[in-house]
């Protein structure tokens, strides 16, 4: 085997040493067995052809069938001669054999066959592997190389990640990504976080927070101090978990890599005493012995059930691929037809990842007109609360986003997106102020706007009325982000931003119901009240929320103890997690790219309505995997009788030996095709931006 280019960069930390194991995961396609393949194929085809129509002489033939031999022998001498060597057999060393022993009794293209197909299936799994994980990369370019330090005579200086020492004092630009896990000490900014935590929405940090390495500075600059080294930092540790993950082999190739050796050793065994035994004991002729030894040798040569496999799982492969999902290897399309639960992250997989507006809602559609008749209005104000001034949904939203026109808050971004959507004419705004965590202040129109949070009013001393306090309780209840809008330090309303459910969802979860799927679970590192609330859309009820990335990993081991788990995920915190899982599934578009790495399945357009697909082409592929290795099995033993038995002739081995072969790969080969029933996605439910009023 041929190992993998260095992968990871030179200031790798100790934690995210490449695996020692890189046979498990490292091999990818060898270009020189591709072209030995193709020779061998071309060559076999030319001299096969050319001495059915007498196009070639018998001489010219044979030098093709050597050709043949040489190249697609080649690589299953190597690696004969190294399980030789470790005093092992395996299948490559037995169809080398096979093939010899077809050579031997003048049957050149039986034996040019077999190490054509044997060579061919080689190269489509390595072609496989070559498209297998680089997470270490992947999440290594999330952590900046060096870090702004400030040394205690106020110097400043970029060092080298690594050489960051506990209690060392780092400054982190807005817009910069953090080198360092550690505790502000100075700065007031928010952070997206959602590359570790998986939160929706950046996070306001401020004195005495924690912050993670590789998570996104906003608009403020903050100072922290060092808390953990390089090598301990949470970052770090997601890519030691990704690595040990990554070392576990499936089920399947722990029996194959057991089975195989036995298997070829008892093949030659039986072949060598079926020549000493008829040959010395018996007293048979060695032509005759021989001749029937070398039927055996080759009818007994796995080449149907080799290759009824790999032509099954790649044709379903194929097809899946066609279909925007692309499987990392066969094991995980048929592990994909063992799963009994489905564990979801929310943010990126079960919602956008995007936060959109809800609601607008002013403030005189929530009082009502009551609220702005004079007498009664002025009984029911209490003292010191701000007066609500009547507004059209569509002059709220156009006051914030104007305001928020400038701003590069998400939600900022979100505001204007809806205000575009109902094509609303901005208008200029003055004095533009960002206050940090809290909000945005402007003058517009000579008047005063603020647009924020509620630490913003209470910033202004603003008090609102019951009912609109009430209502903004009730709406962040939802799992909903609440902005207030006031003009000259009047409640103007307020709009709600959330990060919505993906319109395929509902009917992807209701699909892999009726596939299955009995158990679905909702994993994700962002608040409780947001996850309950998108679970409820969706009749989730098995939800973690409040997670970091180990005790993710902690909820899916003990889940696979269960029974067999997928972890469906998108962000760099749902990496350990697939990776313990019994198949990891990325969202693929918008997936970061380590959780594509690290994922055995991705989903290459976003769209969760396929994952029912994914379920039904696995149970479709085990079908019709099994249906070959029984049938190629059944008639090996029935060749094999028959050479025993009825002294079946070579040629008639020959027929039957690649008729199953062809049998069982045009039975693989309809995995190729998509039942109609399922070229339709599962039903969509549109997401409202605007809710209220």
């Amino acid at each position: 085997m041929t190992t993998n280019q260095e992968t990871i960069r030179k200031n790798t930390p100790p934690a995210s040493a490449k695996p020692e194991t890189e046979e498990a995961d490292g091999q990818g396609l060898n270009i020189y067995e591709v072209v030995l393949t193709v020779i061998c194929g071309v060559t076999l085809l030319s001299g096969w052809l050319g001495g059915q129509f007498g196009w070639l002489t018998p001489n010219v033939q044979l030098i093709l069938y050597i050709i043949a031999y040489l190249s697609g022998g080649f690589f299953g001498v190597v690696e004969g001669i190294k399980s030789l060597r470790e005093f092992e057999l395996n299948v490559d060393l037995l169809m080398v054999l096979a093939a010899v022993g077809a050579a031997a009794i003048n049957q050149w293209a039986e034996g040019a066959t077999l190490l054509f197909l044997f060579s061919l299936s080689n190269s489509l799994q390595s072609y496989a592997l070559d498209r297998s994980r680089k997470a270490i990369r992947a999440l290594m370019d999330l952590r900046p190389p060096e870090a702004l330090v400030r040394r205690p005579d106020g110097t400043e200086e970029l060092v080298p990640v690594e050489e960051l020492q506990l209690g060392d004092r780092v400054i982190v630009k807005p817009g910069e990504r953090l080198p360092i896990d550690g505790k502000v000490v100075a700065g007031h900014t928010s952070i997206d976080q959602s590359a570790i935590t998986g939160e929706s929405m950046p996070v306001d940090k401020a004195v005495g927070d924690d912050v993670f390495a590789g998570t996104v500075n906003g608009n403020g600059a903050i100072e922290l101090t060092v808390t953990r080294l390089a090598k301990d930092t949470t970052l770090a540790k997601i890519i030691q978990m990704v690595e040990q993950a990554q070392t576990r082999k499936a089920p399947t190739q722990r029996f194959l890599d057991e089975f195989e050796p036995k298997y070829a050793a008892g093949v030659i065994g039986a072949t060598i005493l079926m020549i000493l035994v008829p040959y010395y004991i018996i007293g048979q002729p060695f032509d005759t012995v021989f001749y029937r030894a070398m039927s055996i040798l080759v009818v007994a040569s796995p080449c149907a059930l080799v290759i009824s496999t790999p032509a099954s799982i790649l044709s379903a492969i194929a097809n899946a691929a066609r279909n925007g999902i692309l499987f990392k290897g066969g094991a995980y399309l048929e592990q994909a037809a063992n799963l009994s639960a489905i564990a979801f992250d929310k943010t990126g997989t079960l919602t956008t990842g995007k936060p959109v507006v809800t609601d607008v809602i002013p403030a005189s559609e929530l009082l009502g007109d009551a609220w702005f008749e004079n007498d009664y209005f002025q009984r029911l104000q209490p003292k010191g609360v701000d007066t609500p001034v009547r507004c059209s949904r569509d002059e709220l939203l156009t006051v914030a986003a104007s305001a928020e026109r400038h701003s590069e808050h998400p939600l900022a971004a979100a505001i204007l997106t809806a205000a575009g959507h109902c094509n609303l004419e901005l208008q200029p705004v003055q004095n533009l102020q960002a206050v940090t965590g809290q909000g945005i202040v402007a003058v517009l129109n000579g008047e005063e706007v603020r647009v924020g949070n509620q630490r913003l009013l209470d910033a202004n001393n603003q008090v609102w009325p019951a009912p609109l306090q009430a209502k903004a309780r009730q709406l962040e209840a939802q799992g909903k982000t609440v902005v207030y809008v006031s003009r000259d330090n009047h409640p103007l309303g307020i709009l709600t931003l959330a990060d919505v459910v993906r319109p395929e969802a509902f009917g992807a979860l209701a699909e892999l119901h009726k596939a299955g799927i009995k158990r679905m679970v909702m994993i994700t590192g962002d608040s409780r009240r947001v996850a309950e609330a998108v679970a409820k859309q969706l009749d989730i009820v098995e939800v973690y929320a409040e997670l970091m990335p180990d005790q993710k990993v902690q909820i899916v081991e003990k889940l696979t103890k269960q029974g067999d788990v997928a972890m469906v995920g998108d962000g760099v915190n749902d990496a350990p997690a697939m990776a313990v899982s019994n198949l990891g599934i990325a969202m693929g578009g918008a997936g970061t790219d380590v959780a594509l790495e690290t994922a055995d399945v991705a989903l290459m357009a976003d769209d969760l309505s396929k994952l029912p697909y994914v379920i039904d082409l696995a149970k479709r592929a085990r079908r019709i995997v099994w249906q070959n290795i029984g049938f190629s099995l059944s008639v090996i033993v029935v060749l094999i009788l028959s050479v025993l038995f009825i002294n079946l002739p070579l040629p008639l081995g020959v027929v039957g030996h690649e008729g199953s072969t062809l049998i069982v790969v045009a039975n693989g080969l309809r995995l190729l095709r998509t039942p109609a029933r399922q070229l339709a996605s599962p039903v969509k439910r549109s997401a409202t931006l605007v809710t209220e009023g």
